[in-house]
């Protein structure tokens, strides 16, 4: 089972990569905006270490506040079928 919040089925690696890129980027946008994780949370209203469980790539953490996050800072997913980069 995937490290971190206990979540109920296993998550393959490439899905697991797909949440820590999803998490770094939103570690990279937020501190692009100057901002640190206590200013993320209460703009998001989380606690901080929603903010710092998501910027680590936690796959416990619920996909709206991941989303969220993103959206804070101007970022928006794009889904594609595997291998069709």
């Amino acid at each position: 089972m995937a490290q971190g919040k206990r979540i109920s089925v296993d998550i393959d690696e490439q899905a697991l990569s797909s949440i820590r890129a999803l998490g770094a980027a939103a570690k990279q946008a937020r501190l692009a905006a100057g901002e640190g994780q206590a200013t993320a949370a209460t703009r998001l209203g989380v606690h901080v270490q929603t903010i710092a469980r998501i910027e680590s790539g936690e796959p416990g953490v619920s996909v709206g506040h991941m989303l969220g996050l993103l959206a804070l800072y101007g970022l928006a997913v794009t889904l594609q079928p595997p291998g069709s980069h």
